[in-house]
């Protein structure tokens, strides 16, 4: 067994993706294949430990605390689920301890609820210990129904949940306590057990949901009956008592790591936040925005660590970029308040009215770089809104045709069409109102993909779009590209979620989105920022490339060092039975 090892190289792996939390289930792993302490010949072997827990459930049984049962089945070979050494022993669940259920009280009786007995379900099973339950219930709940109260030492195990999907709960209670029908408990023959049997769930777990667990229509549930007659692994008692203290030497030693780890990531974005947030303040000055700006490009490389760090850089850059920081501005080039001209000129042409609101001299949420102009999006558009429905609905869509865009092949990368819809030229023609062209942006404005955006490209044949998407055409075509940043951009995107109306999948009105305030720069800086920004975007994705790899190497090791420690020695190869006795 390599754990030393594998915790000596642990530094190196630490920033692998969920390291601490692979390393608790290596713990847990080894520990139920008898790999994590050293066996000892001179233990009581564990069969003479189930002679004993028989001979309690006799006891018991003659007692009539526990209901007599069939005898079990021998257990093959084929029901084993791990290897594990000789010493050991294999007993179905059910020869282990006693498993029960619980129920709800009547919720119409407030005569049952708001005493002082712990009444457990499966949101009160978060740790390894319980003492406590968000409802509880009285004495009379107790003697009125069938509820059991069970003693300290319990095991209340999650049998209808969710959250069976991919974890297998299991929490010990240290008072007595009660359980509601999504739990069973199983209460052991012998004490003292108890915090093995955890442990041993805890190894199992990959095996337990993927065997012993049903997806029904709206939760998972546990296999009661074949959970009951699971064989699981026994080690001798005093190994039991080992593998615990073990367990959780190790799992406090994972506790360490996760809180140093945590730190080292609380610092990183403190630092990260602190850097952005300077680049970003709305009075540096152009010498102090310049050393912040040289700091940041230095610094960042070696701050980033996560992929969110890099997405937060993203936002910064798009920010800088439409406050007129991102580039300098040249003082020889026509200002914006021309191009505002030309563009008046394009929607007279048009016959395209402008009816937006003028922003107020105090709207202004800050300071214009020289040549810029405050604006608003209506203002600069010949064209913004939603699309529509077809009449008829889905009834009209075809296999080809004219693509009809939806909100699900809107991504701020541009358009994904693998399952685009299709209209035919007659429907497409009676929707003229809001067909796409080369050059639009489409923005989603409702839904859980709201704020999504991408431009049309060039040479993109006709298309139309649902109401879901809202096309804006820039009134001047080379603004195209430089708006498309600005809607992307945190500045914007704060006022879509801001505008949004609705129930349900909520919404970005037009009337809202017109008024949209915007900070205009000359046309020439507008192509110099989009070329900036693309290029510092292509070094975004070469870090997060970078992080990749660097997580897939952390990854790769992690999981070398792992297997390294599953391999048994020759010595445990020579001396472990094929699956225990």
């Amino acid at each position: 067994m390599n754990a030393d090892r594998l915790f000596a190289f642990y530094d190196r792996v630490a920033d692998a993706p969920n390291a601490v939390g692979r390393l608790r289930r290596f713990v847990l792993d080894l520990a139920v294949r008898g790999k994590l302490v050293e066996q000892d010949p001179a233990d009581e072997p564990a069969s003479e430990l189930v002679k004993r827990i028989a001979a309690e459930k006799a006891r018991l049984v003659k007692a009539g605390g526990v209901r007599t049962q069939e005898l079990s089945a021998p257990i093959g070979q084929e029901e084993m689920p791990v290897r594990v050494p000789k010493r050991w022993t294999w007993i179905r669940l059910r020869d282990v301890g006693t498993l029960a259920g619980g129920m709800t009280p009547s919720k119409s009786r407030p005569e049952y609820w708001g005493g002082e007995v712990v009444w457990l379900s499966p949101k009160d099973i978060k740790a390894d210990l319980v003492s406590d339950s968000g409802l509880k219930i009285t004495d009379q709940a107790l003697s009125d129904t069938r509820l059991k109260l069970f003693p300290p030492g319990s095991l209340f195990i999650v049998a209808r949940s969710g959250i069976l999907k991919r974890t297998f709960p299991v929490a010990i209670n240290n008072v007595p306590a009660a359980s509601n029908q999504d739990l069973k408990v199983l209460v052991p023959f012998l004490e003292g057990m108890e915090r093995y049997l955890q442990l041993m769930f805890g190894g199992l777990t990959p095996f337990i949901l993927e065997s012993l667990v049903k997806a029904g229509t709206t939760v998972q549930s546990l296999k009661y009956a074949e959970f009951a007659v699971q064989p699981f692994p026994l080690p001798p008692r005093a190994e039991q008592h080992r593998i615990v203290a073990k367990v959780d030497e190790l799992m406090a030693l994972c506790d360490r790591l996760e809180e140093t780890r945590a730190a080292r990531e609380h610092i990183r974005d403190r630092l990260t936040k602190a850097s952005l947030t300077r680049l970003t303040a709305p009075k540096t000055d152009t010498v102090a925005f310049r050393a912040h700006a040289r700091f940041a490009v230095e610094a960042l490389p070696a701050l980033t660590a996560r992929a969110d760090q890099v997405k937060q850089l993203r936002q910064t850059i798009l920010s800088l970029a439409v406050r007129g920081k991102l580039v300098e501005q040249d003082s020889t080039e026509e200002p914006a308040s021309e191009l505002l001209k030309r563009i008046a000129e394009v929607k007279g042409r048009l016959g395209v009215k402008h009816e937006v609101k003028p922003l107020g001299t105090n709207e202004a949420p800050f300071r214009l770089p020289s040549g810029w102009h405050w604006s608003q999006i209506g203002e600069l558009c010949t064209k913004t809104g939603s699309g529509s429905t077809p009449r008829g609905g889905k009834s009209v869509y075809k296999t080809n045709g004219v693509p009809f865009l939806r909100s699900q092949n809107v991504y701020d990368d541009g358009l994904r069409l693998a399952n685009v819809a299709y209209i035919g030229g007659d429907v497409h023609a009676r929707m003229a109102g809001t067909a796409v062209r080369a050059g639009d942006l489409l923005l989603n404005i409702t839904g859980g993909s709201m704020g999504r955006c991408c431009r049309v490209p060039d040479g993109f044949a006709e298309a139309n779009v649902s109401q879901h998407v809202a096309i804006i055409r820039a009134a001047v075509r080379e603004m195209a590209d430089y708006v498309h940043k600005l809607v992307l951009s945190p500045y914007f995107q704060a006022f879509i979620f801001r505008g949004q109306t609705g129930a349900g999948r909520g919404g970005l009105p037009k009337n809202r989105m017109d008024r949209i305030a915007v900070a205009l720069p000359p046309l020439a800086e507008q192509h110099r920022i989009v070329a900036t920004v693309d290029a510092l975007m292509a070094l975004c994705d070469q870090l997060e490339a970078g992080l990749d790899a660097t997580d897939g190497t952390r990854h790769s090791l992690l999981e070398s060092l792992l297997q390294d420690t599953l391999t048994p020695s020759a010595y445990e190869a020579a001396t472990a039975g094929a699956v225990g006795a």
